[in-house]
């Protein structure tokens, strides 16, 4: 299993399984999901390791080292800390 943090909240989820299910609980808004509007930037504070890398859309919006969408990673496994 592995686990997505945001604030005192804690959501498991699958290794492998895209974060989006687990920071709708944690409620991370969403617009689009394919990468395109942004609406779904977080900030991870800890376990970026843990996250696949990033993709072309994430690259197209030139977020800062620490930011990525959430509708576009993937959990490898282990414990991701967010912000929203």
């Amino acid at each position: 299993m592995a686990k997505i943090i945001c604030d005192d909240k804690e959501v498991e989820c699958q290794a492998d399984d895209t974060i989006i299910e687990p920071c709708k609980k944690l409620n991370v808004s969403f617009g689009c999901t394919s990468g395109l509007c942004g609406t779904c930037n977080i900030i991870v504070l800890r376990g970026m390791k843990n996250l696949t890398p990033r993709t072309e859309q994430e690259e197209a919006m030139a977020l800062p080292a620490e930011n990525r969408l959430a509708c576009q990673c993937k959990i490898k496994g282990g414990t991701v800390k967010i912000k929203y």
